[in-house]
This record gives C-alpha cells, sequence and structure tokens, in this order.
C-alpha cells in the first residue's frame, strides 16, 4: 500500500473518531458554537493523532473542560477537544501531600480521592465542576491573604505541544515553558498530567455575619488577615454587606443537622434563595426599578443574622452560582479595595436607570510569579460582579460593565481570563511584565498557531 494511501486511511479513521453536529454551550448559555468535529480521545496516542490531522486539514484545535466559564475562551469552529477521559489518578504520595493526575479529572473527582486518603486542596474557587487543567489554564482562584491562584499549587506538568511532542516542566526544568503553561490559556500546548502539592485534610469553621460598607473597608487589612480565608459579598443599591470568615479547624466534628433542620435549609437556600429569587429578578425585568428591593430584601431574608457551621474545606469553599448569569470579574492591587467599591458604590447610586443584581463578591488572593496569573507580582483582590439571567432572558448590563471596566483599568486591574473582556495585547502588555516573554513561549510551541480561536485572536491582535 503506498505512503499517501496509507495516510487516507488514517486519515478516515481519525475523522471516524470525531463526532459531528455537536453543538456546545458554555454553563451560563452566554456562548456557543458548533465544532465541525468533536473529540473525545482515550489516551496521549489518540490526541496525537488528532493533532497531525488537524493540521493535515488545516483546522485549529481547542480543548475544553466542563464549559464552566462564562466567556468564549473554548470556543471554535474548527476542531474541539474534550479531555473527560483523562481523568484517571496517577499516583499518590502521603509522605509529600502530592497527587499526580490527568487534566481532564474535575475536581469534584479529585475532591472525593483525596478524601479518602485524608489530603484535601489548599484552597478552591466557587465550584468544582470544572477540570484540573481548565482551572489553571486560566487563573482560577479562591480566596485567602496567604494563598495563590489554584495553579501556584502545581508543581510539575506535561504537556503535547503542535508537534505532538511531550514537554515536561516545572519550575526547575523549562521554567518559562512551565510559568507559562500555569495559566496557558490552552494555547502553551495541551496539558495532559500535572503533580499538585497537598496538605493534611482539613475541616472549616465558617462565621457569616452581617455588616456594612462602612464597618468593613476602613479595618478590612485587620479583617483579611485576621482569618485564614476571608470574602464578603456586598449588595448594590445599600450599603449591606454579608462578610464571611472561613478558618482551619482539626480537633472539631462536622456540624450535624437534624431532618427539620436541612428542611429549613433546603427552603431558605433553594425555595427562597433560588427559586424565588429567580422569579423575583424575572418580574424585575419588567419593572426594573423592583431590583434594589429586592436586593434589599433578599438580605433580610438570608444575611441578616449571624450563621456558622463546620464541614469538609471543599464544601465550605465551594459556592453556590445559582442560576445562570452574565459574570464579569478583574483583580486590582489589594490596597485599591477600598476606594474601587466606594467608587463602583457612588456609580450606581448617582447614575439613573441603572439596576444591578446581588452580591458583588470580593476575595483575595496572594501574590505569584506566573506570567500571566492576575496576582503576578502583587497580592490582590478579586472584585466579581453578575447579571443573571433569569428563566434564560437577557438582562442589559451593557452600561454597567462598561463602568466597572473602567474603574478596574483606573485602579490598575487585570480582566479574569475565564471571563468575558474585551482587552487584547495592548493593553495586556501593560497590565504583565511577562506578556510578550509569554508570546513568544506560545509562538515557539506552536509557530502554526493550531491552538488559536477567536479569543485568542483578541488577546494576540496586535502583539
Amino acid at each position: 500500500m503506498s505512503s499517501e494511501m496509507l495516510e487516507e486511511v488514517a486519515d478516515i479513521g481519525v475523522q471516524a473518531k470525531g463526532l459531528k453536529n455537536i453543538h456546545f454551550t458554555n454553563w451560563s448559555q452566554t456562548y456557543s458554537c458548533q465544532p465541525s468535529l468533536y473529540f473525545i480521545p482515550k489516551d496521549i496516542e489518540e490526541l496525537r493523532e488528532i493533532i497531525f490531522y488537524a493540521k493535515s486539514t488545516n483546522k485549529k484545535l481547542r480543548v475544553v473542560g466542563c464549559g464552566h466559564s462564562p466567556s468564549d475562551i473554548c470556543c471554535t469552529d474548527d476542531y474541539m477537544i474534550n479531555l473527560r477521559l483523562f481523568n484517571n489518578v496517577l499516583s499518590i504520595n502521603c509522605d509529600t501531600n502530592t497527587v499526580k493526575v490527568e487534566a481532564g479529572i474535575t475536581l469534584t473527582e479529585l475532591n472525593s480521592y483525596l478524601d479518602t486518603h485524608k489530603l484535601a486542596l489548599p484552597v478552591l474557587g466557587s465550584v468544582s465542576d470544572i477540570t484540573i487543567g481548565g482551572v489553571i489554564s486560566t487563573g482560577t482562584h479562591g480566596t485567602g491573604a496567604k494563598f495563590g491562584v489554584l495553579a501556584e499549587y502545581v508543581l510539575d506538568l506535561e504537556l503535547i505541544n503542535t508537534s505532538g511532542d511531550t514537554i515536561k516542566c516545572s519550575r526547575n526544568e523549562n521554567s518559562d515553558v512551565f510559568l507559562s503553561a500555569l495559566c496557558g490559556l490552552g494555547a502553551i500546548g495541551i496539558i495532559v498530567r500535572l503533580t499538585i502539592q497537598c496538605e493534611p485534610a482539613f475541616l472549616l469553621y465558617e462565621y457569616t455575619y452581617p455588616s456594612t460598607l462602612d464597618e468593613i473597608l476602613p479595618d478590612l487589612d485587620d479583617e483579611v488577615n485576621g482569618c485564614d480565608h476571608f470574602r464578603m459579598l456586598w449588595f448594590p443599591h445599600t450599603n449591606l454587606v454579608s462578610v464571611c470568615n472561613n478558618n482551619r479547624i482539626y480537633n472539631k466534628e462536622i456540624t450535624k443537622y437534624s431532618q427539620s433542620q436541612k428542611v429549613v435549609n433546603w427552603f431558605c437556600n433553594y425555595a427562597i434563595g433560588y427559586y424565588t429569587l429567580e422569579f423575583a429578578y424575572w418580574l424585575s425585568t419588567y419593572c426594573q426599578p423592583l431590583v434594589p428591593y429586592i436586593n434589599r430584601l433578599w438580605f433580610w431574608l438570608q444575611y441578616s443574622r449571624p450563621k456558622e457551621r463546620i464541614d469538609l474545606s471543599n464544601k465550605v469553599f465551594n459556592f453556590e452560582c445559582l442560576f445562570k448569569q452574565h459574570v464579569n470579574e478583574w483583580s486590582i492591587p489589594r490596597e485599591k479595595t477600598a476606594k474601587v467599591l466606594l467608587d463602583l458604590k457612588h456609580w450606581i447610586d448617582t447614575t439613573p436607570n441603572i439596576y444591578v443584581h446581588f452580591p458583588v463578591e470580593i476575595r483575595f488572593v496572594k501574590e505569584d510569579d506566573i506570567y500571566l496569573s492576575p496576582a503576578f507580582g502583587r497580592d490582590s483582590t478579586f472584585i466579581n460582579i453578575i447579571m443573571y439571567r433569569p428563566y434564560g432572558k437577557d438582562v442589559s448590563h451593557t452600561q454597567y460593565w462598561d463602568s466597572y471596566e473602567k474603574l478596574m483599568k483606573e485602579a490598575g486591574g487585570r480582566p479574569h481570563w475565564a471571563k468575558a473582556h474585551r482587552e487584547k495585547a495592548s493593553d495586556f502588555v501593560k497590565m504583565y511584565p511577562y506578556f510578550r516573554a509569554w508570546t513568544q513561549v506560545r509562538k515557539r510551541l506552536d509557530p502554526i498557531n493550531l491552538l488559536i480561536n477567536s479569543y485568542l485572536n483578541r488577546v494576540l491582535m496586535d502583539s
């Protein structure tokens, strides 16, 4: 059989493994695409075949995890790869508290596995139904003055470049590739394996109490440094804040709830906090002046009384995202937090016909040295704003987004990579001292731009 015929047979074999007519939509249903082929490789050799096939057909490749990012970061009309079969734990070392996993494993799966070995991740973000590969590639973070983005706890990783070669990297081996891939936006190669630094399992004591911006902002540094994991929720159109202090404990028991208390908790958290809230915000789309009253009422119903509980760390870290929503999030230098929040409050309070949903979530992250981490080189505050989409109905948010982003930029802000943003290379060169170094690593590993999509075209537009 001739080499041409062998190549044709190989092409047909790879194409047969690709699914057609797959319509991809992200979790919040704000972005969608229909890739021409959708692949679910079972191993690295099959992944290499897909890479070579994409090159032979002049198609781009994008890797998708669980599609939780509220942006078009993984959308493509060419070939999409889902690594859900790369979800194995490869090894664990309980002496060094490290675990080696494949990049397609979700945090939910990893948390469950670590729990059986009395280990835990040092910090988590709001959700765990996301893959570890997606988590580190987008700078996903939790909160805590002494804790970095989740990528900070990766010790080494292996990726496949667009030549099909496996590259191993760490801070001691191919360090520029490592520091680029840790927040690589899926553009530095396809991450397949990584080793993560864990720690002995711990419980979290969560104490939530009501406060106001006037009370909390003057002593914000003391509040943030006074507990392991500090977070607060501000309710726009009010001065009201829900403060959440989480501290690690090792010698207590998990809070037990009676059956009747479980029913009460479900009623408060879901019947009122989810279903009734979605209906209320849906009504407000016909009468927007209802929004400030809804925000104030729900604070009174759910956040006006102190609460406490003790539970496994991952159950406390994770936070209910409720129903579909538009999301925008930027990081700013931590010392500018109070001014930015007060400026945002002033804009909302004084701008006619502006009605915005709760909560504005404020979290805190330690500085790092990852090239494109939003916390690069500075202790950072992440400020997350949302506009819900009750029953899938879009609510106007453009003016809110524009003014918020203007305030973030004036404060030296950087957008969260997984959230929708409109910045391009000329902006990122100013935001990130190593942005050009990152683009050089990317070009070296992907000289044919195989891993580029419209999202990355915007990021790299004028670089």
